[in-house]
C-alpha cells in the first residue's frame, strides 16, 4: 500500500492532517481520502474509475 500525508488548510484557516492510500480489499484496488484527525471523515473510490491526474487539470 502506498501512501503520503499532507497538512492542508481548511475553510476556517485552521489546518487538518489528510491522507492518502490505495487499498486492496477483496482484489479491489480503492483509492481513500482520509483526515486522519477526524472520526469517520473519509471517501473512498475504486481506482478504475479514478481520473488521471492529466485529465483533471
Amino acid at each position: 500500500m502506498a501512501s503520503d500525508t499532507t497538512v492542508v488548510p481548511s475553510a476556517d484557516g485552521s489546518a487538518g492532517e489528510v491522507m492518502a492510500a490505495v487499498d486492496e480489499d477483496g482484489g479491489v484496488e480503492r483509492y481513500v481520502i482520509a483526515d486522519v484527525e477526524r472520526d469517520e471523515a473519509w471517501l473512498a473510490a475504486p481506482t478504475a474509475d479514478a481520473a488521471m491526474l492529466h485529465e483533471m487539470r
